[in-house]
């Protein structure tokens, strides 16, 4: 009985390196993304996210390393690469001189081959992504929402594989932040492969099959949520008020275990293993504390405690 070959990622990156202002920000990355799938790039400022991305869909040359869209080399065969790709930047980066649906029209029109009956897929788009009443309208008069709307429709107007969105939810309000999101969730429903960098980490959670954590331009870890809160921050999270009776004694207790917890507002949050936190609670037994699942909050909390 033969095994068939598992199917190749449509984004297929190895030893990506980048050195800016002779800094290096991108030190031997690699990523994929297959079909149907949602990868999350998370990383503290600085980490090498959006430089990554840029290199990825063309904007940044790397210094080391292979690209790959779709089966084609983004260095040897760019015209195919980037036929396949979309992308979704930052930033609005409309035409104000044409509509919403000149945009899409105008944008189209750069790929070849052209799309056929392009007029029918413009307005499956302006439907699909709640547009069609402000398709006459100019960019500049719509919501932030349906700007950042606007962009993502930009980005797979020419049906790309390979979809990438650089914080598309930034400055948006929760509702049309939910509304980006049921939009992603459409793009992987009909099989692209998309990546995604956020600040937002309920966001990163909900949407991400595979999260991807970058730390000063290398990955430190690759997995699921689940996964990557365990081998990065631990199983638990011990909640203390700074001004808590007896606090004073955990310090030397948290020394001792080479733990340095992290403080937001008034409180200290500490990560422990299932066996440490065992351990602290029979050390301290008539003191006050929470004790909860660790969240993508934790991990970022956890890498801007360590020494860079």
């Amino acid at each position: 009985m033969s095994i068939s070959a598992p199917p190749q990622p449509l984004l297929d990156v190895r030893g990506l390196k980048k050195t800016l202002g002779g800094k290096l920000v991108v030190d031997g990355v690699d990523l994929m993304c297959h079909a149907g799938e949602v990868i999350g790039l998370l990383g503290p400022n600085g980490a090498g996210k959006t430089t990554s991305l840029k290199m990825c869909y063309g904007f940044l040359r790397p210094d080391a390393g292979t690209i790959r869209i779709a089966g084609h080399d983004l260095t040897t065969d760019g015209d195919a690469a980037r036929r396949a790709l979309g992308v979704c930047t930052q930033d609005d980066t409309f035409d104000t001189d044409f509509t919403v649906r000149g945009n899409l029209e105008q944008t189209a029109r750069y790929y070849r081959p052209l799309l056929p009956d392009l007029t029918r897929r413009i307005a499956a788009l302006l439907d699909q992504f709640g547009l069609t009443e402000y398709a006459d309208k100019k960019p500049d008069t719509l919501s932030g929402g349906y700007k950042r709307r606007l962009m993502i429709a930009r980005a797979v107007v020419h049906q790309p594989q390979v979809v990438f969105l650089d914080e598309p939810t930034t400055g948006l309000d929760p509702q049309a932040r939910m509304g980006v999101w049921e939009l992603v969730s459409n793009l992987r429903a009909a099989g692209m492969a998309v990546v995604l960098t956020t600040h937002y980490m309920d966001e990163a959670e909900r949407l991400s099959d595979r999260l991807i954590l970058l730390q000063s331009g290398k990955v430190r870890a690759t997995g699921t949520t689940r996964s990557l809160l365990g081998d990065v921050v631990g199983d638990h999270i011990v909640v203390i008020p700074a001004n808590t009776p007896g606090f004073s004694e955990v310090e030397p207790w948290l020394q001792q275990h080479h733990n340095k917890p992290a403080r937001v507002l008034e409180d200290w949050h500490i990560a422990l293993e299932a066996i440490q936190l065992a351990a602290f609670v029979a050390a301290f037994p008539t003191l006050r504390y929470e004790v909860r699942p660790p969240t993508l909050d934790d991990l970022f909390l956890a890498l801007g405690s360590e020494s860079p």
